[in-house]
This record gives C-alpha cells, sequence and structure tokens, in this order.
C-alpha cells in the first residue's frame, strides 16, 4: 500500500497508463516514502487484474509472486548496504551479481563492508534481464533506489540502455537527489516529481504510528514524516541533543570534546546536524524565522545576533561541501573537531 498524502500523485500518474513512458525517474525530498510508492507501481503494472484506478488486485498470481519476492518479471536493484531498506525479498542487491569477482575470508564469510553504489555488475545483470522476454506476457519491470547511488560506469551502462530500451521494459528511477544524476539519463526520463505532504497530514499520520512531539520531529526532518519516524527512534537521540547543547554554546562549544563523543557515530549523520543547525542560525540571522529547530528558538536567537550573516553563509558552505565527500574513509574525529573549531571561531 502507498502512504496516506501520495493518493494524489497516484491518481495524477494514472493518466500515463495509455502512453507509459519507458523509463520514470521519481524524485523528491527523502524520507516521503518514494521507495515504496515506486514498489506498489511495479505491483501494479505486474497485476494481471488490475482495479479500475490502477490498483493492484494483491490476489492473482503476479501480485502473489511479487508480494513473495520471486515474479520473474520484475528486478529491484539497490546498493549492498540498502538491501534490508528495500523491503520486499529478492531484491538484487548485488551480492550475487559481486559473487564471482568477491572471495571470501578463510571462514568463507565476506570481510569488506556492504558498497553503498549501484555497481556495474548489478547493471549488467539487468541487462541480461531486460534482453529475455517476459514470462507472463506482459510488462517486465525495473526498480533502481537511489539512481543517484550509480557509480560512473554503472550510470554509464544504464544510460546506453536508456537510448535503445528494449521492448515491453518499465524502468523506475527513484531519488532524493537528481542534482546527482547524469543528465543525460534524466534526459531520457519522464520526470515525476513526489509530493511533500501537508504538516497537518504528516503530523496525522505520526500521531497514529503513536509518534509523541510529531511537530517537533517533523521540523527536524524538513517535513518528511518517515525521516521523523525514524528520528523519534534513533538511538542517537541522546547524543543529538547533546550535540545542539554545545553548539548553543556558540563560543564556549567544546571542539575537542565533540571530536572525541562524536567520533563513532557515522560522519553523514552528524554533518546533517551540523549543517540544519547552522541553517537555522542563517534563517534567524535573516529571517526570525528558523525551520528545523524551532524549539532551540532562544538558543538560536541568541547566538544569531553574535553573528555576521555572509561569514555564517562561508562556514555554510565549508559544510556543504565536507557532506560531498562523507561517505568516503575518513577520520570522524579529525573531521569534527575541524568542523566545531571552525563553528566555534565563528563567535571570536
Amino acid at each position: 500500500m502507498i502512504y496516506p498524502w501520495q493518493t494524489g500523485d497516484w491518481e495524477r500518474l494514472q493518466q500515463l497508463r495509455s502512453h507509459w513512458p519507458h523509463a520514470l525517474l521519481l524524485h523528491g525530498q527523502a524520507g516521503i516514502g518514494k521507495l515504496r510508492f515506486a514498489q506498489h507501481l511495479a505491483q501494479g503494472l505486474l497485476c494481471e487484474a488490475p482495479k479500475p484506478n490502477g490498483e493492484p488486485c494483491d490476489t492473482c498470481p503476479a501480485c502473489k509472486w511479487l508480494m513473495q519476492g520471486n515474479h520473474p518479471d520484475y528486478r529491484i536493484v539497490v546498493p549492498e548496504a540498502l538491501a534490508g531498506e528495500a523491503g520486499m525479498p529478492g531484491a538484487e542487491d548485488g551480492e550475487k551479481a559481486a559473487e564471482k569477482g568477491d572471495k571470501g575470508d578463510d571462514d568463507g564469510k565476506k570481510s569488506r563492508t556492504p558498497s553503498k553504489e549501484i555497481r556495474i555488475e548489478q547493471v549488467r545483470a539487468l541487462l541480461d534481464f531486460a534482453g529475455v522476454g517476459s514470462h507472463r506476457g506482459g510488462l517486465r519491470v525495473v526498480v533502481l533506489y537511489p539512481a543517484e547511488a550509480l557509480n560512473v560506469a554503472a550510470a554509464n551502462a544504464l544510460l546506453k540502455t536508456l537510448e535503445e530500451p528494449p521492448a515491453g521494459v518499465v524502468f523506475l528511477l527513484v531519488s532524493a537527489r537528481v542534482d546527482r544524476l547524469l543528465p543525460t539519463i534524466i534526459s531520457r526520463c519522464r520526470q515525476w516529481p513526489m509530493t511533500t505532504p501537508a504538516p497537518e497530514a504528516a503530523e496525522s499520520w505520526l500521531a497514529a504510528q503513536g509518534v509523541a512531539g510529531a511537530s517537533g520531529l517533523l521540523a527536524e526532518a524538513g517535513g518528511a514524516p518517515l525521516a521523523a519516524l525514524a528520528l523519534a527512534h534513533d538511538e542517537n537521540r541522546t547524543l543529538r541533543d547533546w550535540t545542539i547543547v554545545q553548539l548553543s554554546a556558540g563560543a564556549a562549544c567544546d571542539a575537542f570534546a565533540c571530536g572525541e563523543t562524536l567520533q563513532k557515530l557515522p560522519v553523514p549523520l552528524v554533518l546533517g546536524w551540523l549543517q540544519r543547525w547552522v541553517y537555522d542560525l542563517l534563517a534567524e540571522r535573516t529571517a526570525g524565522r528558523p525551520r528545523y529547530f524551532p524549539q532551540a528558538n532562544a538558543a538560536l536567537a541568541h547566538c544569531a545576533a553574535k553573528l555576521d550573516a555572509s561569514a555564517l553563509a562561508r562556514y555554510l558552505k565549508t559544510v556543504t561541501r565536507q557532506r560531498a565527500v562523507e561517505n568516503h574513509p575518513l577520520n570522524a574525529r579529525l573531521v569534527f573537531e575541524e568542523l566545531f573549531l571552525g563553528y566555534r571561531e565563528l563567535f571570536a
């Protein structure tokens, strides 16, 4: 099932049924349920007895096979590191595609870290799938998530297929960062921006999930309800609150304590906290209205009053540049110390 706020997108998308594109790019903010929407759409395309509104019936053999993860005309391609997030069994996570090239240790276990990229081996396996006729006489459907995880070689291999698409194959690309996709790939897809739910609808859904303080979590998540739900159950919540206290201290922020305390956390996670806080400082300084941490409005106003807007904007660019390499093997402690020292110097 799709999420309640996706009903409008589903109904509008059905207008394409009579002339369905060979490649559809579903893009929008992270945490709004684009992957589930794409999986539901794939089931609707493969369903052998769809409802008038395009919804899958959930009872035909095709629906049952797909829900069990063994439909012969369906593939979902994700990085190994995100295989669990794909939800449905049978996701082509790249592990099988890479087995021949990756040898385990002496105990037969893989010693390498799961890849965060969609690799060329996965795309090559996908091309083999696209070149075989349909087992059920209908469409064949491919979901790629997230599309921005395609590495250069994989993106170029996929591009060749999108330029000369096989008959009867539909590609559903899902992305939260279309700016990281090759322009040539974007140009060969029908773009479909996914709707971010209204705050009232998102808060109502979060309340139904048993989440307390939904409005604050939703603000911190940028309005994305699934991201807000993840924040509500985040095991690093205590460290996040401690970091906000350090940032609220301004010139008294202990950069070395931040490096020591946070060094075992993923770099992207801490950079996200820092980036949102600095964005709110800039918003408070220029417009008097923070976006992500409205509950810390007093601390933001106190810090923002002591800062120069142009220096703050330059620092935000520094944090943004660091995010561009956040998934590279970095010394987390040194990265955090440098960034928090830079933040403290803004108050000098």
